[in-house]
């Protein structure tokens, strides 16, 4: 099935954007007559027929319209950016591909990259929900440093998984149904970015006995609450 993002249907709009047209119409060769199926981002699912195809506007009418199944767990994974930012970009499409809530990307004391584009992370996410065939698209939020992140609320249980030699849990044997996972850069989190998450009720947790990239983690994490709830 060939999706269409089309955030505008929430606002009644049936009409695809200029970058949807062009592909749809000149890439996919879709016309008059044809049917199409679009997501809102926000879990909607839509069957139209195109009425009016050019290369600058495609226009449709809904016909039918069904919500996805609503997913039984809620997972916010914050998460330092990766010095190769292609790896970064690997964590956001698995995650997406895999079911993710919301991602923030978060700079620590050993950080090496300190910016991130997010249109560029929402296009990755965009396309990784359209392969996996998903109608809501997770929350990307803007870069934010790890103490600020710590001074938000968060009504989530919070997990940080770090490698310093601290009793940890197993994330495996803690997941429940809304959770917020705290993953470090390469050189993981400092001793006192530690110290500052287990004062703010961050449970410590063990991803396995292997240490792993800061990406790998993410999706380790992700793929870890999404298991549990199959």
């Amino acid at each position: 099935m060939q999706l269409f993002y089309c955030p505008e249907l929430l606002n009644d709009a049936s009409f695809l954007s200029n970058e949807e047209s062009i592909h749809c119409f000149k890439v996919l060769r879709k016309k008059v007559g044809d049917h199409i199926h679009l997501i809102d981002g926000i879990g909607g699912f839509y069957e139209a027929e195109i009425t009016i195809a050019s290369q600058k506007k495609v226009i449709f009418n809904v016909i039918k319209k069904w919500n996805q199944p609503q997913s039984p767990y809620s997972l916010h994974i914050a998460i330092a950016p990766t010095k190769n930012n292609d790896r970064f970009e690997w964590f956001l499409e698995k995650a997406t591909e895999i079911g993710i809530d919301e991602v923030t990307p978060i700079i620590c004391e050993h950080s090496e990259r300190k910016m991130i584009k997010n249109e560029r992370m929402e296009k990755i996410v965009l396309s990784a929900a359209k392969q996996s065939l998903k109608s809501k698209l997770p929350k990307i939020n803007k870069v934010t440093s790890f103490n600020d992140f710590m001074n938000k609320n968060h009504s989530s249980h919070c997990f940080i998984a770090h490698c310093l030699p601290n009793q940890k849990k197993k994330l495996k044997n803690e997941v429940v149904s809304d959770s917020t996972i705290l993953i470090g850069p390469e050189g993981d989190f400092s001793i006192l970015e530690v110290e500052i998450a287990l004062k703010n009720n961050f449970i410590p947790v063990s991803l396995g006995h292997s240490r792993l990239r800061t990406e790998t983690a993410g999706v380790i994490a992700c793929h870890t609450i999404a298991l549990h709830h199959e």
